[in-house]
């Protein structure tokens, strides 16, 4: 079987390793990326969190196996290089997330999550605001209803070493990486039969699978096909302040949207706001949306952290979600009008926590024909034609 990935960052690249350790020599692998430096993937530029807290039990055991690659890296992702097995150093810093709400319709939502959470594996424990206080003391916490955080399988890591490790060791099983952009197919009847590249290069595939993150839609239009995953913009901060709080916090999740959490000797943190599409060739890497934080970002971490009124921006970073606006959660499996195009794409910020488990369901399905370790029919790409939605409670 010949395959074609489009897409070398996390997800890309995670499919293409599954691949060749479930196939082995009877699958090749082809990974076509425009950008291997990944200076503009979400790989590179997110904040490169993981995270058991979901509303969903598939999105609960996609970080779970997540954590296990992050946490395991010796198992997973040492390549031999004749002496001894290498193992890639992705600074896993093993912290929970916080998750509070200042509703009653706030503390049901994360109470119906934990039941989810629990039942699914997760490790996590219900705090009252007391709670709350008594651990956390540098938190305002008058106006709590609830909190949740995360005891176990949660917390940050470098996302690029993350990335890079994947693809490492998806060539060192065989998979070849190629520099190129996707432009068009050639096609026999619904099926694709071959990727044209801008440079003119033909690739033959029995099966091509678009992992292309931001750049998804465009490529689905360059396929003749249909994908709405899109580009929307966002902004980490990275912060001082004067006053010392004991590390490392949570991360974590206001109900204003803001999130925030220690790195360093600093912190970062972001705002999800609800803004449209961008363009994802575009990127205006020298102008972060600094507006957010004045606007948004400072007065909501102010407000929960006294102390943090004294912050000061030292310096911010642009990147991209790969946005599936219908319901924020990633399609994966069959094109609904291209049975040989696997979707592995539109994750909402999910991605990396969820690459290897997405990558390995990519290959199960290529080469089992079925999902065999964790069942991702829920995020089935069928749902472009349906209009079902999968609805997750727990975005940030």
């Amino acid at each position: 079987m010949k395959v074609v990935v489009i897409g070398g960052g996390a997800v890309g690249a995670a499919t293409a390793l599954f691949l060749k350790r479930q196939g082995g020599a009877a699958v090749q692998v082809q990974v076509v990326e425009p950008d291997p430096g990944l200076t503009l993937a979400s790989s590179a530029r997110s904040a490169a969190s993981v995270r058991q807290q979901f509303s969903n039990a598939v999105n609960v055991a996609m970080s779970r196996f997540g954590f296990e690659l992050l946490s395991r890296p010796a198992e997973w992702l040492a390549i031999d290089d004749g002496t001894r097995a290498q193992a890639p150093d992705l600074g896993l810093v093993r912290s929970g997330y916080l998750f509070l709400a200042t509703s009653a319709a706030g503390a049901r939502v994360l109470a119906d999550n934990q039941a989810v959470q629990r039942a699914a594996g997760a490790q996590v424990q219900a705090l009252t605001p007391t709670e709350v206080a008594a651990r956390w003391p540098w938190l305002h916490t008058a106006d709590l209803q609830a909190a949740c955080v995360g005891l176990d399988g949660e917390g940050w890591f470098d996302g690029e070493a993350f990335a890079r490790a994947l693809a490492a060791t998806a060539r060192a099983l065989g998979a070849q990486w190629l520099r190129g952009r996707v432009v068009g197919a050639r096609r026999d009847g619904a099926r694709l039969r071959a990727l044209q590249l801008a440079d003119g290069t033909r690739l033959a595939a029995d099966a091509v699978v678009l992992a292309a993150g931001a750049w998804s839609g465009a490529v689905g239009r360059a396929l003749g096909l249909d994908v709405p995953v899109h580009a929307r913009k966002r902004t980490v901060f990275v912060l001082r302040c004067p006053t010392a709080i004991p590390g490392p916090t949570p991360l974590v999740v206001d109900p204003s949207g803001v999130w925030w959490r220690s790195e360093g000797a600093g912190f970062i943190a972001g705002w999800s706001p609800a803004e449209g599409d961008a363009d994802p060739d575009d990127l205006p890497l020298d102008q972060p949306a600094m507006e957010q934080f004045e606007a948004h970002v400072w007065p909501a971490l102010a407000a929960r952290v006294p102390t943090f009124e004294a912050l000061r921006v030292q310096r911010a970073w642009d990147g991209y979600y790969e946005v599936h606006p219908a319901d924020h959660n990633a399609l994966i499996g069959p094109h609904p009008d291209c049975p040989n195009l696997l979707l592995a794409c539109g994750f909402s910020g999910h991605g990396l926590q969820h690459a290897p488990a997405a990558g390995r369901g990519v290959a199960e399905w290529l080469l089992d024909g079925r999902y065999t370790s964790i069942d991702l029919a829920e995020l089935g790409a069928e749902r472009l034609r349906s209009g079902r939605r999968f609805v997750e409670q727990a975005i940030i």
